[in-house]
């Protein structure tokens, strides 16, 4: 599945009428069999790094960190890319907060328990700020 992002929104022609951008397409099944290989990498490099160190007897923590800093960013990308995916495939969006219960991002309460999905507020507290 293509997930498009839009662009930055209408540009001006030459003749002055508006041009709308040409939005990136961004496959993200492609972009995430991109990530679960970096990570994967990163995984095995940092590994290898750590076991060179410790061979050698010369362990440099800061490079170790630097390198752990990389894979986590790239592991938490991933998550982010799984997430999006399980969303569009299975259309689950949350759990009920009392049943624990799967629910649509379009349900207002819980088809099991009966509770409210979206917690409710006070009318008052919206405009006690103006």
């Amino acid at each position: 599945m293509a997930r498009t992002f839009p662009g930055l929104g209408p540009k001006s022609g030459s003749n002055g009428a508006a041009v709308l951008d040409e939005a990136p397409t961004i496959d993200l099944r492609r972009r995430r069999d991109q990530l679960n290989q970096k990570v994967a990498e990163l995984q095995w490099d940092l590994g290898g790094l750590v076991y060179e160190m410790a061979v050698r007897d010369r362990i440099r923590i800061d490079v170790i960190v630097q390198r752990a800093a990389e894979l986590q960013d790239a592991d938490a990308e991933l998550a982010e890319a799984d997430r999006i995916l399980a969303i569009d495939q299975t259309g689950i969006a949350g759990q009920c907060g009392s049943c624990s219960s799967p629910h649509s991002s379009g349900a207002s309460f819980c088809w099991q328990c009966g509770q409210p999905v979206l917690r409710q507020v006070d009318t008052s507290s919206i405009f006690s700020g103006a």
